[in-house]
């Protein structure tokens, strides 16, 4: 009973912070729990303090590619050397075209899909681009060379829906097969539908899916290790154990393997709320082949192959068949962790090891930016999106350190603060729209969040001034799907939208 009880007052502590959090800041809870989120967005670093600010190893240089894409997940390159970028909250993909002038910056950028339901993972193969969205597989004719699409996207395999992991991430693998990782509906609980916390496997055209590995709480990237084609999976550990517990882990994808989730944790370490008559389970879990700090979220991974022709960019032979791991940054720490990239050296013994490659976008407690995914280029430099800033960075090696200062930023959907982005709105469309939300705000008791006043052993801060990062539409879009470890308000998109209109006319 002392378990169960424990279970549901964190359950619904957690629920009802959650609910109420956009941008806090540092709050102190019951048990020795921490939410210390970084808030939804920043602004993208000048150009030239890209190269002061974010440290890369000696030799190598990082400069920004692209800026201006809200929300920047996941990475795709085509044969014509564009690079696409999933925008879920924008529920867009983007194209941002090739660098033709060598100046280390893309030369655009421009929707290649738009009106899609939280796309996150893209693969391509033999004419078709392949997009995971919340809900489903679709598919899209897709030229490289002009870099186009043409039709209308053709759903081929239904996913689960709903619950507080949205993405789903898709790559084609060695045997040519559609491949779908899933996260959990909750942080931890039994779940109702098999698929979720998996791996599933698709022939191309969507049929005959199957899960692969099951027991992953969050695997939210996975990639084969050439020569070997072992298959790889970054898995993100249960929130609300404290700081240090448990790790976000590697692991190793076999068919049919169990990987613990919700009944251990890390190394096969019995869950308090779900492992208690689940030995059995547990022995025959597989723990991970390696284990990242607690509450980094591991998310994009990518195996490091210089390609072919040798580029002047490409990296050195010790980074050859290493992994590159993008980790997202903490929410629930009292001290943030992650906010970096991280590159793993698998040894002939076995063993792996992991050394810090791209720092510095989190400083004593501020954070400069949250990497997502990586990607190899073309001209063998390494790519790496942040979601936070809407940036693509390139890195690259032996190549010049920066684009030029004052480079023109690429263009973007981002407010500033010269714009009103309740301009377009009449007097009486206003008054009620802010009306509406306004209630919304303290129906769902938002207040509790973002107020000023002090409680004890709890620290809040009001929202930042929002008219100068967001419109109407974007900041409607982040309430559809919020940075964790805030799930979606239960509102519609009609709510959703006067609740930006009272954020963006009450927070200026």
């Amino acid at each position: 009973m002392r378990r169960l009880a424990r279970l549901s007052l964190i359950n619904a502590m957690a629920f009802a912070i959650v609910i109420a959090l956009l941008a806090c800041g540092y709050l102190a809870l019951p048990f020795g729990l921490t939410i210390n989120a970084p808030g939804s967005s920043g602004d993208p670093l000048p150009a030239a303090e890209v190269p002061r600010r974010l440290v890369v190893p000696p030799g190598f240089s990082i400069q920004t590619y692209a800026e201006g894409i809200i929300n920047a997940r996941f990475l795709l390159f085509t044969e014509g050397g564009d690079l696409l970028v999933s925008a879920p909250r924008q529920s867009k993909v983007v194209l941002v075209a090739r660098d033709t002038d060598g100046d280390g910056r893309a030369d655009g950028q421009r929707v290649l899909l738009d009106k899609l339901n939280q796309p996150h993972g893209l693969a391509y193969r033999d004419g078709w681009l392949y997009i995971a969205e919340t809900n489903a597989v679709v598919r899209v004719r897709f030229d490289p060379a002009t870099g186009t699409v043409s039709g209308t996207p053709e759903r081929i395999a239904e996913l689960p829906d709903g619950g507080n992991h949205w993405t789903r991430t898709i790559h084609i693998g060695p045997d040519d097969e559609l491949w779908v990782s899933m996260g959990s509906t909750c942080n931890a609980c039994i779940e109702a539908d098999k698929r979720r916390s998996t791996i599933m496997r698709f022939n191309r055209d969507g049929s005959g899916g199957e899960i692969y590995a099951s027991g992953l709480r969050n695997a939210v990237d996975f990639a084969w290790q050439p020569g070997t084609n072992a298959l790889y999976a970054t898995d993100n550990g249960r929130d609300l154990l404290g700081d240090d517990f448990p790790p976000d882990e590697l692991d190793q994808i076999v068919q049919g393997g169990f990987y613990g989730w919700p009944f251990a944790n890390g190394n096969r370490i019995a869950d308090p709320d779900f492992g208690a008559d689940h030995a059995a389970e547990i022995a025959a879990s597989r723990a991970p082949v390696h284990e990242f700090g607690a509450h980094v979220a591991a998310l994009g991974i990518t195996f490091y192959e210089p390609p072919p022709g040798q580029p002047a960019a490409a990296f050195p032979p010790a980074y050859h068949g290493a992994a590159f791991v993008a980790q997202h940054g903490s929410w629930n720490r009292s001290k943030k962790s992650g906010y970096q990239v991280v590159v793993l050296h698998f040894r002939p013994d076995g063993s792996i090891s992991e050394e810090p490659f791209a720092t510095g976008f989190m400083v004593n407690e501020k954070v400069f930016g949250r990497p997502v995914d990586v990607a190899v280029g073309p001209d063998g430099a390494l790519y790496l999106s942040d979601d936070f800033t809407g940036s693509i960075y390139r890195i690259a090696y032996g190549s010049r350190a920066a684009a030029p200062a004052g480079a023109a930023a690429a263009p973007g959907a981002r407010a500033t603060a010269a714009t009103d982005p309740l301009a377009g709105l009449d007097p009486a469309s206003l008054a009620a729209a802010r009306a509406h939300g306004e209630q919304l705000w303290n129906d769902n008791s938002c207040i509790s969040c973002h107020t000023t006043a002090q409680v004890p052993g709890q620290t809040y801060r009001p929202l930042p001034g929002l008219r100068g990062r967001y419109t109407i539409d974007s900041l409607t879009a982040l309430l559809r799907t919020p940075p964790p470890p805030m799930p979606p308000p239960p509102l519609d998109d009609d709510q959703r939208r006067d609740l930006a209109v009272y954020l963006l006319a009450t927070f200026q």
